[in-house]
């Protein structure tokens, strides 16, 4: 199929698709979705009819935009340079993706992320941001995300420490919906703005709500525009009823990706233009999370380097992300594995503002996708699993003054192993994956700060693995990936292995009990240990084999060589 914006390769699958095609149009699905119709996915609406708020948000937040630039202009002409966004998942991706795509208007605020709690990546902005001239973004929908509220009870603090406690609150906006537990601390602390999204907006589906146009505002995007390049995905009538939308590339997609993943092609390995590569961790989380449920799921593969045919399983399929103007976008590569017989999907956005596009158009493909599933892409049933288990790692801490022992099974040279029946560190990871099927995948789980050179040895480390092994590799730095693809490990297909990495922590950073205490209970150090532990707990109840490395020496050299014994 040949489009301006659209080329598709499915070899042996067109007649799967097709008859995929032909199935939307006889139910209506279509149609349906823009109704709001729940039936599309469950005979029951829980969790659906009050999760469909994104069908809508862009021309919704056209009405909004005045009064966000008022807030840009407010806080840059009080002298404000930098904004701190704390938040987690869906709360911080689509900031993420626009800062890193769109850079900062001259001006503006710089905009920074923070979505780790591991201590190093805390104190990292503390050493480097103004507490006086910089604004913190208090992002989550829930109002009680642990991260983010430990995050913003460290910060408030820091910044108090500095001002003083009655200006400290103007350097706050939060960002949550209604009556969540952050607006009413918003309200006491005196944050300078509270801004309530639309309830019915579920996380992931949230790019181009208020979660990620206030942040996109604040470093100058031309907002305006950006939702403008979204609404051409909206029906013609633009109405939640009726008539076929102006753009069906999503909807393609979506069969695509429900049709492939339901004749055992359930690995969407994405590649991207290098302009648009960080917008792979945002679908990443969408399609893992929605989909990843009731043991099925598209599983997402991203940063991933391409290899030739011969270095795949028959479980792939590949989306490339692309720039019109850049065809350098891995020609070559995924040429071959069109003539091999591997689907292959192009996208050709016109700009870097066609990412509005692109939010709609994934977010579209993914319920698509769902309905050909059977599955509820807007709830998450398995991921508070881990939450409950980590929580008890931390009562467990306050109790004891220490996290429960762990015994490791192997000790070498720096680098300990819990999780494994290896004798010997240049067989551990071999007899890991011993097991590992043609349709299996390893996640490498890393809970260290990120960097250059650990994402480096990481991807040394996925080479090594796919080209021996032939399966998928995904990597998630936690606890960040927790929100994101931690759903579908738990909840997925299956055949998953799963590798946690960890190390000593070099500094540790308290975290406040509340906000104007000094007393802590636990640290940040503390709280990423525990997620590591519930997460794992988490696993193994569901049946999925883990084991951890632990380096008491340098990460980035401890990945290398475990990647040399493959």
């Amino acid at each position: 199929m040949l489009r301006k914006d659209l080329r598709i390769s499915l070899g042996d699958y067109r007649h799967i698709v097709d008859a995929a095609q032909r199935e939307l149009r006889e139910h209506d699905v279509v149609e349906r979705i823009y109704q709001g119709d729940h039936s599309v996915w469950k005979p029951r609406p829980d969790e659906i009819a009050n999760r469909l708020g994104w069908l809508t948000s862009p021309r919704t937040m056209m009405g909004f935009l005045n009064e966000l630039q008022d807030l840009a202009d407010e806080v840059t002409g009080d002298g404000y340079t930098r904004a701190l966004l704390l938040g987690m998942g869906g709360s911080s991706l689509a900031p993420e993706v626009l800062r890193k795509t769109l850079g900062v208007r001259p001006g503006y605020l710089d905009l920074s992320i923070l979505d780790s709690t591991d201590p190093a990546a805390v104190q990292y902005h503390t050493a480097r941001l103004d507490p006086s001239k910089t604004l913190f973004i208090v992002s989550t929908k829930s109002g009680t995300t642990v991260e983010t509220i430990s995050f913003f009870t460290y910060f408030y603090n820091w910044v108090s420490a500095v001002t003083g406690q009655e200006n400290a609150g103007k350097h706050f906006i939060a960002i949550t919906d209604p009556h969540s537990t952050l607006a009413k601390m918003a309200d006491t602390c005196g944050f300078r703005r509270v801004y309530l999204n639309d309830p019915d907006i579920g996380g992931r589906y949230s790019a181009l709500s208020h979660f990620g146009l206030v942040p996109a505002v604040l470093m100058g995007a031309d907002v305006r525009f950006l939702l403008n390049r979204a609404l051409q995905m909206r029906p013609a009538t633009d109405t939640m009823g009726g008539s076929a939308p102006h753009d069906d590339t999503g909807i393609l997609l979506g069969t695509i990706m429900g049709a492939l993943a339901g004749a055992g092609r359930d690995k969407m390995t994405l590649v991207t233009s290098a302009l648009v590569e960080p917008f792979g961790a945002w679908i990443e989380q969408l399609i893992a999370e929605s989909t990843g449920k009731e043991a099925k799921g598209v599983i997402p593969v991203i940063g991933e380097a391409l290899g030739p045919p011969e270095a795949y399983g028959p479980d792939r399929f590949f989306v490339c992300l692309c720039l019109e103007w850049d065809r350098s976008c891995g020609n070559v590569k995924l040429d071959a594995l069109e003539r091999a017989g591997y689907p292959v999907v192009y996208l050709y956005m016109k700009d870097l503002y066609d990412l509005g596009r692109q939010f709609f158009l994934w977010e579209l493909a993914t319920a698509v996708a769902a309905y050909f599933l059977k599955i509820n892409p807007f709830d998450q049933p398995d991921v508070e699993a881990a939450k409950v288990r980590a929580g008890l790692m931390l009562d467990h801490y306050r109790k004891e003054g220490t996290l429960p022992p762990e015994d490791p099974m192997l000790s070498s040279e720096g680098i300990k192993v819990f999780g494994t029946n290896a004798r010997t560190m240049d067989r551990v990871l071999q007899a890991f994956l011993a097991e590992a099927g043609e349709r299996s995948y390893a996640a490498l789980q890393v809970y260290v700060k990120p960097s250059e050179k650990t994402c480096s040895a990481l991807q040394y480390l996925r080479e090594r693995i796919r080209d021996r092994y032939h399966i998928a590799t995904t990597v998630g730095f936690g606890p960040r990936f927790l929100h994101s693809t931690g759903q579908l490990h738990k909840g997925g297909p299956g055949g998953g292995f799963f590798i946690q990495f960890t190390a000593d922590d070099l500094v540790d950073v308290p975290i406040p009990d509340r906000v104007g205490s000094a007393v802590s209970s636990i640290t940040f150090g503390v709280l990423k240990m525990a997620q590591v532990m519930g997460d794992r707990q988490a696993l193994v109840e569901k049946g999925r084999p883990v084991m951890r490395f632990h380096f008491e020496k340098d990460v980035d050299e401890g990945l290398r060589s475990l990647a040399a014994t493959i």
